[in-house]
């Protein structure tokens, strides 16, 4: 079993910044991608992005230039550094990791249990 457990959320004004970390925690399992989603208030869960074991990243159109990724794999922690931030970022973030089970190499996803991230006009 993985656990995931983020920090990192708070409140913060407009163009101000927070970073966000994940760290997984488990045995027996690799980490391979891992990323955020977040939700707003009605709003279905939307991808932010992701970054993979090996480094490549990808962003969502509205956080590109930015949102930034970047990953420990020693420690299994992925952070998102978010810069000039808007009162529409403002959402609960989830933290996703996708592993395989080294014993039969099953993947599985594993969610965070969310952080809220507010912005204030």
């Amino acid at each position: 079993q993985v656990q995931l457990v983020e920090s990192g959320g708070g409140l913060v004004q407009a163009g101000g910044s927070l970073r966000l970390s994940c760290a997984a925690s488990g045995s027996g399992f690799v980490i391979y991608g891992m990323g955020w989603y977040r939700q707003a208030p009605g709003k279905q869960r939307e991808l932010v992005g992701g970054i993979t074991r090996g480094g490549s990243t990808n962003y969502a159109d509205s956080v590109k230039g930015r949102f930034t990724f970047s990953r420990d794999n020693a420690k299994n922690a992925v952070y998102l550094q978010m810069n000039d931030l808007k009162p529409e970022d403002t959402a609960v973030y989830y933290c996703n990791a996708v592993a395989v089970r080294l014993s039969d190499a099953v993947e599985r996803t594993y969610w965070g249990q969310g952080t809220q991230v507010t912005v204030s006009s």
